[in-house]
C-alpha cells in the first residue's frame, strides 16, 4: 500500500501553531499517504470596498493533506476542500470540492489536522472529532466505518493538539500522548503492532509539547527539548542511529533543545531555538537539505539556516 503515500508538508512553529500550541498539528510502508499541517494566524473582521462592507472568512490555521486541505476559522468552524472520496471534507457527502465547504457540526475548533484521507479537529472542551477514511480505525470512535461527518473520538476530553494520517495522535493536558489507527510498524507507540480504533496511551511520554505524524512514524518534542519518535524506521526517520522499527518511543540522537518537529513521508525535521533546522531519514530527493542524497539515521543540519 506504499504507492498511496505522499510527502508531508508541515511547517511547525515557524509563524504557526504547529503542535506547540492549539493552532494545528500534526503523517512508510503499509498505510496510505502522509498528511500534515501548516498553521498560520489571521486577523479577523470584515473588509470594506467602495463603502460597502463584505464578510470575509478569517482563517486562523490551515492543514494540508496530500489531496485535501482544511482551515480553522476565527469563529471556530472548519472548512475543507479537495478530494472527498471517503468523506474527508466532512460536509456529509463524498463529492469533491474545489472550493471550501463547511464541516458539519463543528463550531468550536481550536486546532485542525489533515491526514491521508481523513481530518480531525480539537474542540474547546478538549474533545476531538474526526471524519473521512476509517479503514485503520483512525477516526477513533471504535468502528472501522468511514464517515462523511465528524464523529467523536472515544475517551479523549483534554486534548490540546492533534496530528493525523493513517494513524492519529493527540497531546493531552499534562503532556501525555494517545494515538489510534494504523499500527503495523508500531506508530501508536504502545509496544504493539496491532491497530486500534480507540486511543491507546503512548508508552513513557508525559511531557509532550509538540507532535507530528509521518506516514508510519510519529515524533514528539518534550519539555526538555529532546525528541522521541516511534514506528517505521526503514530510512532512519526515528533518528536514533538505527534503521530498526520501534513500537515504543526512542530518543533522537543529539537534539536537546528542539522547539518543534515536522514529520514527512519517511523523514523528520526539527526546529531549534537559533533558527537552525535538523533533519533525518530518507534523503533520496534531498529532503534532508544537507546538500547530499544520502539517508541519515541521525540528525543533519539543513544548509543555510
Amino acid at each position: 500500500m506504499r504507492e498511496f503515500r505522499a510527502a508531508l508538508l508541515l511547517l511547525a512553529g515557524i509563524g504557526c501553531g504547529g503542535a506547540t500550541s492549539a493552532e494545528s498539528n500534526a503523517g512508510s510502508g503499509g498505510a496510505p499517504s502522509a498528511g500534515g499541517t501548516l498553521a498560520t494566524d489571521g486577523t479577523g473582521g470584515t473588509e470594506s470596498s467602495g463603502g460597502a462592507a463584505s464578510a470575509k472568512l478569517v482563517a486562523k490555521a490551515v492543514a494540508a493533506g496530500p489531496y485535501d486541505a482544511c482551515a480553522r476559522l476565527a469563529d471556530g468552524t472548519v472548512r475543507c476542500w479537495g478530494v472527498n472520496t471517503f468523506g474527508q471534507l466532512g460536509n456529509g457527502t463524498t463529492t469533491d470540492s474545489s472550493v471550501p465547504v463547511t464541516v458539519l457540526g463543528i463550531t468550536s475548533a481550536t486546532a485542525v489536522a489533515a491526514g491521508s484521507y481523513d481530518a480531525c479537529a480539537v474542540l474547546t472542551d478538549g474533545t476531538v472529532q474526526c471524519w473521512g477514511h476509517d479503514g485503520y480505525g483512525q477516526l477513533g470512535n471504535n468502528t472501522w466505518t468511514n464517515s462523511s461527518v465528524p464523529v467523536l473520538v472515544s475517551g479523549i476530553t483534554s486534548a490540546t493538539a492533534v496530528a493525523a494520517d493513517a494513524h492519529t495522535c493527540a497531546i493531552l493536558i499534562g503532556g501525555t500522548v494517545q494515538c489510534w489507527g494504523y499500527n503495523g510498524y508500531g506508530e501508536l507507540g504502545n509496544g504493539s503492532t496491532i491497530s486500534s480504533s480507540v486511543p491507546v496511551m503512548v508508552s513513557g511520554i508525559s511531557s509532550a509539547t509538540n507532535i507530528a505524524t509521518g506516514a508510519n512514524h510519529t515524533c514528539a518534542v518534550l519539555t526538555d527539548g529532546t525528541i522521541q519518535c516511534w514506528g517505521w524506521n526503514g530510512y532512519g526517520e526515528l533518528g536514533d542511529g538505527s534503521t530498526t522499527n520501534s513500537s515504543v518511543p526512542v530518543t533522537v540522537s543529539g537534539i536537546t533543545n528542539a522547539t518543534a518537529v515536522a514529520a514527512g513521508l519517511d523523514y523528520t525535521c526539527a526546529l531549534l531555538p537559533n533558527g537552525s533546522i535538523q533533519c533525518w531519514g530518507d534523503n533520496a530527493s534531498g529532503q534532508l537539505g544537507d546538500g547530499t542524497a544520502k539517508n541519515s539515521s541521525v540528525p543533519v543540519t539543513v544548509t543555510g539556516f
